[in-house]
């Protein structure tokens, strides 16, 4: 039958219902609209008889499945935290656009916006910041986990292990242990524990962070200073020895709070949604933050402003822009930085954090790789290649070099990473345990194509295949050193190994 490609206009007042005709049995459907969303549940009600010769793994009398590879299209909750429109460039949390935020605001007030849903007035902020801060220092057993590992330790690794750790320190926090209603029951005790909670993890998240740089330079661990802010503390702990009434930079403090706001939440990106998967399955909120952070390791998340400055080192300098560029066209080389899966036009934050780029640079000079990355910038924006497909810097173009021109090693990029997006992490988190109806564990479905009903084989009747797929079998590990000399040996028990 001929597709009709045009829109009718219905008889009568428009109604928020999205009507299907399934063409296999001739049946209408009436499904819904609320909020420009419909229940994907709905579909499971379009069934139909088996086909012949029909596969009984599609299970199609049992109803349709929507298919969606990456959640380009499907919401799984409710939110009133962050808002995008990725056609538009804007972001806003709680309905607060976040350029204002940045100019006006400071990281734990955006923190107790995000959490809580309103910016505080004095007490209540007061309340908050002492309670972060009071709460950030770690127990003197998480040092023996830290010096645990290796000096050349990723410090993301030292870091999801950190956090994953910290929820054994607290049995009060564990619904395993205290009963699966622990943080759902939304009285005054149920929220205390878990305000809690979250002060222990926004507090711990900067010191964490910075005992894994110090483990890494060989260096003694720092106690949380006080009298100073989220961010000046932060730095203390990375970077005083033992200098007398050290402060940081306020300039360089002052940056990485904008960083960190800009940074705080993303709506339901990778790692938050990692989390609230986690989170679904009522974990204590320390394994949930761990599971999340495992999630930002990957280079398609945290790693991505890392990518950006090594493209840019592999440039090397501006007169060999117009060859990576031509590369790129080719698809012979990557262009990071550039573009963004939500938004379409540009990244709202990365104008801001252009600015917070050059106050970074007026007080530590420039970084060599600016020129390169400014040459980069301007031939993209005039290549009608780029700009047609919507390409413009986001914000991991940007905070790469911020990062880089303030001293820290590439690998703790992710960190920077890590440390603000926790209170993303836990405003979501907070949210679904306190969602009206109770908390349901995310168990997605699939579409099986694998084979259909196989009878086993003994083992040796099986013929091995000639063209089998070289991605269906293992690969030998080629073994050298000691393990090579073990393999030539002869000993008891070398037979089963």
């Amino acid at each position: 039958m001929p597709q009709n490609t045009g829109v009718s206009q219905a008889k009568g007042q428009p109604r928020d219902e999205l009507t299907v005709r399934d063409e296999r049995t001739g049946k209408v459907y009436t499904i819904p609209i609320k909020d420009n969303t419909v229940q994907a549940t709905a579909f499971k009600k379009i069934a139909a008889p088996l086909k012949a010769g029909e596969r009984p793994e599609n299970e199609t009398q049992r109803g349709l499945r929507v298919a969606d590879k990456g959640f380009l299209n499907t919401a799984v909750i409710t939110s009133e935290i962050t808002y995008i429109d990725g056609e538009a460039g804007v972001l806003r949390y709680r309905g607060y656009p976040v350029e204002q935020l940045a100019e006006h605001s400071n990281f734990l007030e955006v923190a107790y916006l995000l959490i809580y849903g309103s910016l505080p007035t004095r007490p209540e902020y007061d309340l908050f910041e002492h309670e972060v801060m009071t709460h950030s220092i770690a127990h003197v057993d998480a040092e023996g986990l830290f010096k645990s590992f290796r000096y050349d330790a990723h410090p993301m690794a030292i870091l999801s292990s950190a956090f994953s750790a910290l929820g054994s320190f607290y049995e009060e926090a564990n619904p395993s242990l205290r009963g699966q209603n622990l943080f759902t029951k939304s009285d005054p005790a149920s929220l205390a524990n878990m305000d809690k909670q979250i002060y222990r993890l926004i507090g711990k998240a900067t010191t964490f962070a910075a005992m894994a740089y110090r483990v890494r330079q060989g260096r003694s661990f720092v106690t949380p200073p006080t009298g100073l802010g989220y961010t000046a503390s932060f730095l203390y702990q990375m970077d005083q020895l033992s200098e007398q009434d050290y402060v940081p930079s306020p300039t360089l403090a002052r940056a990485l709070d904008i960083l960190f706001i800009l940074h705080a939440d993303h709506e339901l990106n990778a790692s938050t949604t990692t989390v609230l998967q986690t989170g679904s399955s009522l974990v204590d909120p320390y394994s949930a933050v761990a599971a999340g952070v495992a999630s930002l390791y990957g280079p398609l998340h945290g790693g991505a402003n890392e990518a950006v400055i090594r493209m840019l080192v592999s440039i090397g300098h501006p007169k060999n822009v117009p060859a990576f560029i031509e590369s790129v066209k080719k698809r012979e080389k990557v262009l990071s930085g550039f573009g963004h899966r939500v938004y379409k036009t540009s990244d709202p934050r990365s104008f801001i954090i252009r600015k917070v780029a050059d106050e970074v640079f007026k007080e530590t000079g420039k970084d060599e790789l600016l020129e390169t990355a400014m040459a980069l910038h301007d031939a993209a924006m005039a290549d009608e290649y780029f700009t047609s497909r919507k390409l413009a810097p986001n914000v991991d173009f940007w905070s790469g070099l911020i990062y880089r021109a303030m001293g820290f090693p590439m690998d703790f990029f992710p960190v920077l990473f890590v440390v603000p997006r926790v209170v993303g992490w836990l405003a979501h988190w907070r949210q679904m345990m306190l969602q009206p109806g109770g908390v349901k564990i995310w168990r997605p479905r699939q579409v099986y194509v694998g084979s259909g009903r196989r009878d086993y084989v003994p083992i040796d009747e099986r013929k091995e295949e000639p063209s089998r797929d070289p991605k269906s079998k293992p690969t030998a590990v080629p073994h050298s050193g000691q393990s090579k000399r073990t393999h030539l040996a002869q000993f008891k028990g070398k037979a089963k190994l």
